[in-house]
């Protein structure tokens, strides 16, 4: 019995052949590109249970088809292995801001992509289908689109809001204010845009969130992250 679809993005045809093989004899249906256009094209089309992306593609590099998937409602839930190699360090880590799921650095062992597929599986399988975001006092319920603090509504601007979404949906992981600016004013990081504007909106959010706001932790030189522990 075939199980879910996976959907191969990668150049390397060695590479592609490996994945394919032991994914193949896990009972997985697979799909391969190897250009990034064509990858993004057969991710929108089929959908699959899961992505494993390669960085360095031809056409469309991996961190911008995963910055577009990621920003669709039809793609956005697709859970994103990225392939890199070790001295992409840097690219893993904005793909990991960006919503990728997981990494595996070539070369691998193919004991090691299949336990890393079945576990992005397993843990996409197992998320609530509520999207209530809730951290100490504070509650976000996307479906609503309402911020509560300690059972009373909070108002925030609409930046506000999806600045507080994006923080707490990277569960604790350091975002940039380049990411905060591309995530919630969609400025291209080319464009030269003053990252002042990021700490002015997060000022008052922490004005608005009074005791939660602690939470709003400042990484120097980086950005921001959202402490979600107890």
């Amino acid at each position: 019995m075939v199980k879910e679809t996976i959907l191969v993005v990668e150049d390397e045809k060695n590479i592609v052949e490996l994945v394919k093989y032991n994914l193949e004899q896990e009972g997985y249906r697979v799909l391969t590109a190897s250009k990034g256009d064509i990858g993004l094209d057969l991710a929108r089309k089929q959908k699959p249970a899961l992505i494993l992306l390669d960085l360095m593609l031809p056409e469309i590099d991996g961190i911008e088809i995963c910055k577009i998937l990621k920003q669709d409602d039809q793609t956005s839930a697709i859970p994103i292995v990225m392939l890199t190699a070790k001295s992409q360090e840097a690219d893993k880590v904005l793909g990991l801001e960006l919503g990728a799921d997981d990494y595996i650095t070539k070369p691998f062992s193919p004991r090691e992509l299949v336990a890393r597929v079945k576990a992005v599986l397993r843990r996409a399988h197992e998320k609530p289908k509520a999207k209530i975001l809730k951290v100490g006092q504070l509650e976000l319920d996307v479906d609503k689109h309402l911020v509560t603090l300690k059972g009373k509504g909070v108002d925030l601007t609409s930046k506000e809001y999806d600045l507080l979404k994006t923080l707490l949906e990277a569960h604790g992981r350091v975002l940039s204010r380049e990411i905060l600016l591309d995530q919630v004013w969609g400025y291209d990081q080319s464009i030269n845009i003053e990252t002042r504007t990021v700490d002015m909106h997060i000022g008052q959010l922490r004005k608005k969130l009074k005791a939660e706001s602690e939470r709003i932790i400042t990484v120097k030189n980086t950005g921001y992250r959202f402490e979600d522990g107890t």
